[in-house]
């Protein structure tokens, strides 16, 4: 019986070392790339238009050609929209209706015609308002490329890439439907992201143009790391001797770049888990995390919007409150109708006779979020916390944060100001923040508040990791060279 417990013991290292020698060989080089690209995307973020950048570039709107009533934009609408709003494109004012199913349209504001695709001379128009605009030049229509692969950006192609001519080499993506900017990068951004997002992603844009194909590929590349990683942190254990050593003295039975290896996968073992493990989790297996934003039906109940109509009128929204306004975003906040107006400058105010949102008025509307909820409780926060940081994007405050007791455990985070929803977390959504989130970034408010601290903190696990695997790669490509014939374990 003992003999037997023992060949199995045997059995299990000698399949141990095998599937973790072969895994590792498999995986190594993902493993490195993760780590250096890890380290550049601390600093270099993957392009994104932001809010303030957006509005920068939209001009003034010119109301005295305003002609056309807000209803009239919704014609042929079953409901109100997911989103319309008022702005200009290029000369022109015109209305933009956003529908449920990610469907975008334009509509002029001066006669109510469908305003048709965006040409390339239009584009170059619209560019050219964006302040850092210098000598715009029109670079080329897109279907897809690498900075515009996301499916985000499916309703609005195809894309008219334009060049500014500012010092920065900053190129916008202006959307052919609709002629609205969708995209910004810089010079510094598409050259940094090649060492940074794309290879940690894998962003190859034929692959990742198939959002399903490419999801499955990551879950199957991460997957196989977490066993490699797992199996070497179990053989690390297996193998280390703290009592009873080796009879060389050594807690470690290797030498020269294996030792390496153990002794760097006990101490960087965690961090390499912690990173690979999160990692996997932010693909979303099995979709065991619930989207984070709201549903469509949890939208509509909030809005209670009286079908496809604004509430209000060109009489209600001209005026001299909105004669700097680069946009009107018409919505509903519990039955009632809300215009808020933006300035290029990122304020946003109540317009043309539309109050002010109250506290109590969110509340309220909020109550229909989840209808099969027993109670809700709401409280301001003005700080941030572990559920609502700005590490990596910037969070507004302060908000409301909305707590229902259903099956779910559902939080809402709203914008007191504008009754805007920002986020939805369930128990799921919590969850994925302490997997992912805290496991692949650390996070920690005290860490996040001292930044110098956690970019330290950073640094070293990400060394640890690179040791790992530097010195994996160069065993297994050891491995590989050598005739099968004299091969043994190392």
């Amino acid at each position: 019986m003992a003999s037997s417990a023992r060949a199995l013991a045997k059995a299990g290292k000698r399949w141990l070392h095998l599937g973790h020698r072969w895994l590792g060989i498999a995986t190594g080089l993902f493993f490195a790339m993760w780590f250096a690209s890890g380290a550049v995307m601390m600093y270099v973020a993957y392009p994104a238009l932001t809010e303030p950048e957006r509005r920068a570039g939209l001009p003034a709107i010119a109301w005295d050609a305003v002609r056309v009533e807000p209803d009239a934009a919704l014609a042929g609408e079953a409901r109100f929209p997911r989103g319309l709003s008022l702005s200009m494109r290029g000369a022109e004012p015109v209305y933009r209706v956003v529908g449920w199913d990610g469907a975008r349209r334009a509509v002029s504001a001066v006669d109510g015609r469908p305003i048709g695709p965006a040409t390339p001379d239009e584009a170059l128009a619209v560019a050219g308002h964006d302040p850092r605009s210098r000598h715009p030049a029109f670079r080329e229509t897109v279907a897809y490329d690498l900075w515009t692969v996301h499916q985000r950006y499916d309703a609005a192609r195809p894309l008219h890439r334009i060049a500014l001519g500012d010092p920065e080499g900053t190129e916008l993506y202006v959307s052919e439907p609709t002629g609205a900017v969708v995209l910004d990068t810089t010079r510094h951004e598409r050259f940094w992201n090649w060492f940074g997002a794309v290879p940690h992603w894998l962003y190859v844009t034929p692959l990742r143009a198939k959002a399903d194909l490419w999801r499955v590929v990551i879950l199957w590349v991460s997957g196989i790391a977490v066993v490699s990683g797992l199996t070497g942190f179990a053989l690390g254990l297996v193998r280390l001797r703290l009592a009873r050593r080796y009879p060389s003295g050594a807690t470690t039975p290797y030498r020269g770049l294996a030792r390496w290896h153990h002794v760097g996968g006990l101490v960087g073992g965690l961090a390499l888990l912690s990173f690979v493990v999160s990692g996997w989790l932010s693909m979303n297996p099995n979709r065991w995390f619930s989207p984070s934003a709201p549903t469509q039906a949890m939208l509509e109940r909030y809005a209670d919007a009286p079908g496809a109509r604004t509430g209000l009128d060109l009489a209600s929204i001209r005026g001299q409150a909105c004669a700097e306004a680069a946009e009107v975003r018409f919505t509903w906040l519990g039955g009632a109708p809300l215009a808020p107006i933006a300035f290029r400058d990122g304020r946003e105010v109540p317009c043309c006779g539309t109050p002010t949102v109250a506290p109590g008025r969110v509340a309220a509307a909020a109550r229909r979020l989840v209808p099969e909820a027993g109670s809700m409780d709401a409280i301001r926060l003005d700080r941030e916390d572990f559920y609502w940081t700005s590490h990596h994007r910037r969070r507004r405050l302060p908000v409301l944060r909305v707590t229902f007791d259903d099956p779910a455990a559902t939080w809402f985070h709203i914008d007191p100001a504008t009754g805007e929803i920002l986020s939805r977390l369930d128990r799921s959504g919590r969850a994925e923040r302490w997997g992912f989130e805290l496991l692949h970034t650390f996070d920690l408010g005290l860490l996040v508040r001292h930044r110098p601290a956690w970019d330290g903190f950073m640094l070293l696990l990400l060394a640890a990791g690179s040791v790992v695997a530097a010195s994996g790669v160069a065993m297994g490509w050891r491995r590989l060279r050598r005739p099968a014939a004299g091969s043994r374990p190392a």
